[in-house]
C-alpha cells in the first residue's frame, strides 16, 4: 500500500513517522487490503485540528484524528449506462481509500493522560484511523465491540501493547 505521509508542523517526534508507515503497511496486510491501495496521513496541530473538525464533523474543538473515507463516485467512469463493472475493476481504478489528520498536541496530552508511551499513542491513531476509513465505526456496541477488538489485535499484533 502507498502511504502519502506529511507533517505540516515540522514538529513530528523522530521515528512516528516511519513507524506509522510500517503499522499501515501491516494493518493492512492484516485485513488483507489488496497492495493497490494508496491513502495519506497528514501531522497537523490543534488548530488546523480544530478547523477539519469543524469543516466536516461541524464539532467546534480540535480532535485527535479525523478520518476522512473516500469512496469513488461511479458516474466518474464513462461506461455504457447498461454495462455493470465488478467491484474489483472500480476498485483498480480508484485506488485511493482516503486520508487521515493526527493532532500531535492531542496525541501527546493523551498519551500523557493514558499513561502509555507515544509511540503506541500514535500506534492507536493511525490503527484507529486506518480502520474508519476502510468501513469500520463504533456508532453502536457491536460495532464498537468488532472495531475496537481489531484495532488492539492489530496493535498487540505489531508489538505496540500498553
Amino acid at each position: 500500500m502507498y502511504v502519502e505521509m506529511i507533517d505540516e508542523t515540522g514538529k513530528l517526534p523522530s521515528g512516528i513517522m516511519e513507524q506509522s508507515q510500517k503499522l499501515l503497511d501491516f494493518a493492512a496486510d492484516y485485513i488483507k487490503l489488496p497492495e493497490s491501495k494508496e491513502m495519506a496521513v497528514t501531522f497537523v496541530d490543534n488548530k488546523r485540528s480544530h478547523e477539519l473538525n469543524l469543516e466536516y464533523r461541524e464539532t467546534d474543538r480540535p480532535t485527535d484524528v479525523i478520518s476522512l473515507e473516500y469512496k469513488p463516485d461511479n458516474e466518474e467512469f464513462f461506461f455504457d449506462e447498461d454495462m455493470e463493472l465488478p467491484e474489483e475493476l472500480l476498485e483498480e481504478m480508484d485506488p485511493f481509500i482516503g486520508e487521515l489528520f493526527i493532532s500531535i498536541e492531542k496525541a501527546a496530552e493523551q498519551a500523557q493522560d493514558y499513561g502509555h508511551s507515544i509511540e503506541r499513542e500514535y500506534g492507536w491513531l493511525v490503527v484507529h484511523g486506518f480502520l474508519h476509513i476502510n468501513g469500520y465505526d463504533h456508532y453502536t456496541p457491536e460495532e464498537e465491540a468488532e472495531m475496537f477488538g481489531l484495532q488492539e489485535e492489530i496493535l498487540t499484533a505489531y508489538g505496540l501493547t500498553r
